[in-house]
């Protein structure tokens, strides 16, 4: 450990922060992580790294900015020495659909909490250590106006939690000019893996077969799989996070993979490595997937699972992020698929 390599990762029980503390904790950071209480285990992704002495956590949220305020007070009282404080904003209400349902909730976690959380910068007078990492989304761009998205593109955002995260997006560069802070935004497109939440369309793509093999079920109900989306690992867009914020000045990146795959081909693309050959008849909510080989039904579409107002293609230009950071996806969206078959099935699939 590194007394003056010090991190705060809010998120961190979330896919993304799990695998951000793992990266900083390898790079000798003391790592510090927010949590919320619940009657329930929430802290599964990071229960490896809880005997690690590089990791504190601390109990908060987001809409409370007493207890951020708190937190990064601590934080600078435990660490008096530190040159940096490298704070990464990953909490937030993000699922699209239930954004629809819980729009204040959404507004006050991802809009407003972000400005909580600066303010907490501010007020602690940490402006001249801190590094800020702001998780942004390719859902700002919505209703697409440019093919591919870039940093310059237009937002169109379409749902409450983009509204929220274009609220985020811009008091990070408010704050970046009006107070010099060191704020980068991330616009991440999707990205996934093995520990995305279930409720995520290639994560439930992935546990829907690993149910249909084991006879749990005999169906997998989604909503529209004609949407197109570039889909990245988790584990390597953590490392652009963290390389936004080794810069001397802080900029916002686009961090994606430069191809685009509907939801479509994902399913299809899942069952072949099960040797489940999906043969489509009908359209729209109509749809239905079938096993070529049987002729039994798998795959069917209820529009309960549809947004009211869609985003037909997200596909994102990350030229910026390669010229300035160096970074490059890494993993195909073949192996990534793979990967989730492999954990929610236990087929080994290997991609050539």
């Amino acid at each position: 450990m590194n007394a003056n390599r010090v991190a705060f990762i809010t998120g961190i029980t979330g896919q993304d922060g799990s695998y951000l503390a793992e990266l900083l904790i390898s790079k000798e950071y003391l790592v510090h992580g927010l949590i919320r209480r619940s009657s329930t285990i929430n802290t599964a992704r990071i229960a490896h790294l809880f005997h690690n002495p590089a990791l504190k956590l601390h109990y908060g949220d987001m809409t409370d900015s007493a207890c951020l305020y708190k937190i990064l007070n601590n934080i600078k009282t435990a660490h008096p020495t530190m040159e940096r404080l490298e704070i990464y904003n990953l909490a937030a209400q993000s699922h699209v659909k239930i954004s629809f349902e819980m729009p204040e909730y959404t507004a006050d976690t991802d809009g407003f909490g972000t400005l909580k959380l600066l303010e907490a910068i501010r007020n602690n007078n940490l402006d001249s250590v801190a590094r800020f990492y702001q998780a942004s989304t390719s859902e700002l761009y919505g209703k697409v106006q440019e093919m591919p998205q870039r940093e310059t593109t237009p937002f169109y955002p379409r749902s409450p939690y983009a509204v929220g995260k274009l609220y985020a997006y811009w008091i990070v560069k408010n704050y970046r000019e009006a107070y010099g802070m060191h704020a980068s935004n991330g616009i991440l497109f999707n990205h996934g893996g093995v520990r995305r939440g279930h409720n995520f369309v290639e994560r439930k793509i992935t546990l829907g077969l690993g149910k249909i093999l084991r006879g749990e079920t005999d169906r997998l109900i989604l909503g529209n799989i004609d949407s197109q989306r570039d889909l990245g690992s988790a584990q390597d867009y953590v490392e652009g996070m963290w390389l936004m914020l080794q810069q001397d000045a802080p900029d916002d990146y686009v961090l994606a993979t430069g191809e685009t795959h509907s939801v479509r081909e994902m399913i299809e693309l899942a069952f072949g490595m099960a040797s489940i050959r999906l043969k489509w008849r009908g359209t729209g909510s109509n749809a239905v997937g079938y096993d070529e080989a049987t002729g039994k039904d798998l795959i069917f579409i209820d529009p309960k699972y549809y947004r009211p107002t869609e985003v037909d293609v997200l596909w994102g230009d990350a030229s910026k992020a390669a010229q300035v950071l160096g970074w490059r996806p890494r993993t195909s969206f073949q192996q990534l698929i793979a990967e989730m078959v492999q954990q929610d099935t236990q087929i080994v699939y290997k991609v050539v």
